[in-house]
C-alpha cells in the first residue's frame, strides 16, 4: 500500500533556505513581527533561489532556462507547477498578502542573467544598475513589507542596496576571480592599472588596492546617506534595513589595512545576531 508524501511545510522550507545561505538577512527577519517575516523570508528565498543558480549550472542555457520559468510565473504563465514549489508558493502569498508589484521581482530575476555569464562589468554605472535592480529592489520590497509604500523609503533602498552590493563584490572576489568571473568594473580596473589577469591569477597587487578602496569608499557613502534616510521612515519599517548594520560591519572589516582581499574571512553567525541585535536596539533603528 503506497503512501502519499504530505506537502513540505513551505514556511519552514523558506527559513532553512534563507538561513543556509543568506544568514545576515535570515537574522534580520528575527526582529520583525510574525506576518511580515513569513513575507520577507518568501521574498529572501526567492532571491536564493535566483542567485544560486550561477553556482547550480555548468552551461549559462539551463539557468537561462530556470529564470524563465520565474519570467513566466510572474508573467501569470505559470499555474500548477507553482503549487509544488514551495519558495514560489510563499512568494505568490506575500505578493497577494502584502500588494507587492511584480515587475522588480521580474526585472531582478532578468538582472541576475549577467550572473550567467564570464562578461566583465564594464563600468561602475553599469555595476550601480545591475545593484540596483537586485540589492535595492529587495531592500525596497522588504520596505513595502513592513509598511506602506513611500518615495523616502525607494530612496533609501535604492543607497542601501548599492551599499551592500558594493560591500558584497569585495567579500566575494576570491570565489568570483577563482571562476573567472569579476564584477569590479573595467573602468575602475583600468583607471587604476589594474590588470584582469591579476586578478584572476590572485594577485594582491598595490593596483588591485587601490581599486577595491575606491570601491570601498562608493560603499561607504552610500552607507552613509542611507543611514541619515533611517530617520525619515516609519519605525516601523526600519526592521527592513536592519542589514544595514552587518554592511557597517563587514566594510569596517573588509577595510582593514594589509588585508589580503583574496582570503576569504566570513563572519560567525553568532557575530551576525549580535551585531543585529545591538542594531535592532539602537536609536537609529527605533527613534
Amino acid at each position: 500500500m503506497s503512501s502519499v508524501s504530505p506537502p513540505p511545510d513551505t514556511v519552514t522550507f523558506c527559513a532553512d533556505l534563507v538561513r543556509s545561505h543568506d544568514f545576515p538577512r535570515y537574522a534580520a527577519t528575527l526582529f520583525a513581527p510574525a506576518a511580515e517575516r513569513r513575507a520577507l523570508l518568501a521574498l529572501y528565498a526567492f532571491n536564493v533561489e535566483i542567485v544560486r543558480v550561477r553556482d547550480q549550472v555548468s552551461q549559462p542555457l539551463p539557468g537561462e532556462i530556470r529564470f524563465q520559468w520565474w519570467t513566466d510565473l510572474f508573467s501569470g504563465l505559470v499555474h500548477g507547477s507553482a503549487e509544488g514549489n514551495p519558495v514560489a508558493a510563499e512568494l505568490l502569498r506575500a505578493v497577494r498578502d502584502f500588494g507587492l508589484p511584480v515587475e522588480p521581482l521580474s526585472l531582478l530575476v532578468d538582472e541576475h542573467q549577467f550572473d550567467l555569464y564570464n562578461d566583465p562589468m564594464p563600468t561602475l554605472t553599469a555595476l550601480e544598475g545591475y545593484l540596483a535592480a537586485t540589492s535595492s529592489a529587495l531592500f525596497g520590497l522588504a520596505a513595502r513589507i513592513m509598511g506602506a509604500p513611500a518615495d523616502a523609503a525607494e530612496h533609501l533602498a535604492r543607497h542601501a542596496g548599492l551599499a551592500q552590493g558594493i560591500v558584497q563584490i569585495i567579500a566575494n572576489l576570491p570565489r568570483d576571480a577563482a571562476h573567472r568571473q569579476l564584477f569590479l568594473p573595467q573602468q575602475v580596473l583600468a583607471g587604476h592599472g589594474c590588470n584582469m589577469e591579476d586578478v584572476f591569477a590572485g594577485k594582491a597587487t598595490p593596483n588591485l588596492r587601490a581599486v577595491l578602496e575606491q570601491l570601498a569608499g562608493e560603499a561607504q557613502q552610500h552607507l552613509t546617506t542611507a543611514m541619515s534616510l533611517l530617520a525619515e521612515v516609519p519605525a516601523s519599517v526600519r526592521p527592513a534595513f536592519l542589514p544595514l548594520s552587518q554592511v557597517r560591519a563587514d566594510l569596517k572589516r573588509l577595510s582593514q589595512p594589509g588585508r589580503n582581499p583574496f582570503t576569504p574571512q566570513p563572519t560567525s553567525r553568532l557575530r551576525t545576531l549580535w551585531t543585529l541585535w545591538r542594531a535592532s536596539r539602537s536609536r537609529e533603528f527605533t527613534k
